[in-house]
């Protein structure tokens, strides 16, 4: 049995290793192979060839998008099954994708059930799937239904709806992410908003630092898990510059003291090793403290 490749593409190490761990788990004999941003995995594929990309959009030196550009430039690679891992839902942005050649999108955070969902459905496509199921255990997707993954993500699956703008003439329909309505934020400090993978809770943002931020939302029926991957979006500013943070829920504790406190206190502790992003956070950080929305060193 031929071997099945797949290149996992993120700058941040958590995602990688994470995204790796579960491809193994469920298909033992898959073959991944990571790069850390869009140029290393040019050099990558320009001298190896693989059944799936698996490719973050916003990255450093080379993004997810100018990666797919380039793919679908390639005679070897213009059926390359390429799936974008994202926490752009915005219809331009998947507009943008599906014009560049995009094969599908998993939204962040994600699960593993979705991860595991999408990948089997471009493998499918590609002829490579019933060699490679025949080859895992039998209970592959219980089998780590309490590791890491499970943990980072919550563990519960989430349906992904397509938006009008995915479905394009002599391209599979796609599920791609959709934008979610915004939520009013609770008065306070710098405000954003938390997306979980049970929902979106507006939070406000006690205090931020290059690593993490301490923020603030309300207690909700499912409450946020240690570990429990997550994005964070921060919009600053007359221009309403938008960051979207990935990272997960280092640690959660109650505001209050007492055991049925309405407010939760969270450690949302950064992944990404973008430096757009860090410029951005590093700008956030210094217009927050000057106009004492929040406090620094978080």
């Amino acid at each position: 049995m031929s071997k099945v490749s797949v290149l996992v593409v993120d700058d941040a190490p958590f995602i990688r290793d994470l995204v790796k761990k579960c491809l193994r788990n469920a298909f033992p004999g898959i073959v991944t192979e990571d790069a850390v941003n869009g140029r290393k995995a040019q050099a990558i594929l320009s001298r190896e060839a693989f059944d799936l990309v698996l490719c973050d959009w916003e990255m450093p030196e080379m993004s997810g998008i100018e990666l797919l550009t380039w793919c679908r430039q390639q005679e070897s690679m213009k059926a390359l099954p390429f799936i974008m891992v994202t926490s752009r839902g915005d219809k331009e942005n998947v507009v943008q994708a599906i014009q560049a050649g995009v094969s599908d999108f998993i939204g962040k955070p994600f699960t593993n059930e979705q991860l595991l969902t999408k990948v089997k459905k471009a493998l499918s496509r590609v002829g490579k799937l019933d060699a490679l199921l025949s080859s895992a255990p039998t209970r592959a997707n219980s089998a780590f239904a309490n590791d890491s993954l499970s943990a980072l993500t919550g563990g519960k699956a989430e349906t992904v709806k397509p938006t009008a703008a995915a479905v394009a003439p002599a391209k599979p329909l796609l599920n791609a992410p959709t934008p979610q309505p915004k939520a009013a934020a609770p008065a306070g400090r710098g405000q954003g908003q938390l997306r979980l993978p049970s929902g979106i809770q507006p939070c406000v943002i006690k205090a931020l630092s290059l690593k993490e931020a301490l923020i603030v939302v309300r207690r909700s029926e499912v409450l946020p898990q240690v570990l429990e991957g997550a994005v964070l979006d921060l919009e600053q500013g007359e221009s309403a510059e938008t960051a979207r943070l990935n990272g997960y829920l280092h640690a959660v504790a109650a505001l209050e003291p007492k055991p049925d406190s309405d407010w939760l206190q969270i450690t949302f502790r950064f992944v990404d090793q973008d430096a757009q992003k860090l410029d951005y956070v590093s700008r956030l950080i210094a217009r927050g403290t000057a106009q004492k929305h929040f406090t620094p060193g978080a």
